[in-house]
């Protein structure tokens, strides 16, 4: 019993989507080089399907998705407090997420997966979160200003 061609092509192709997937690691920090409360990197451009880790280099720090400020349909995260979180992006777009306990201190971060499909989404209604900021208000804009 031969295999067919068309087959063979497709197990390679999703053997070869596997493989490339990639895995970025985003440190929850204290201090760095954008100043007080950060992710670094703050912005991040991956693949679709590629893993993102979030991991505590400071304790007091947690990683969660926006809903209001993701690709429609995505699935979001909420890392605990202190802990280390993966998540694997599964739709194309602009995410924005926090660390919840310092998102008034303007301690949040972007995503791009694939190409920034939604980011005139993103950037109309990102005021709303920078509104609550207390310190470093501009931040999120700046961050935004990087996507392409």
């Amino acid at each position: 019993m031969s295999i067919k061609p068309w087959f063979t092509a497709l197990l390679l192709s999703s053997c070869t989507q596997s493989a490339l997937a990639a895995e970025h690691i985003v440190q929850m920090k204290n201090k760095g080089s954008d100043g007080t409360m950060v992710f670094e990197p703050a912005v991040l451009k991956v693949a679709v399907g590629d893993t993102v880790h979030f991991e505590p280099s400071d304790p007091g720090h947690n990683a969660e998705s926006i809903p209001a400020l993701s690709p429609a349909g995505a699935t979001g995260w909420k890392g605990e407090m202190g802990q280390k979180v993966s998540i694997t992006l599964d739709k194309e777009g602009v995410y924005l997420y926090q660390c919840l306990p310092h998102s008034i201190m303007a301690m949040v971060g972007v995503i791009v997966a694939g190409e920034a499909s939604n980011l005139a989404e993103i950037k109309a209604n990102a005021p709303a979160l920078s509104s609550t900021f207390v310190m470093n208000k501009d931040r999120l804009q700046g961050y935004l200003s990087q996507v392409q």
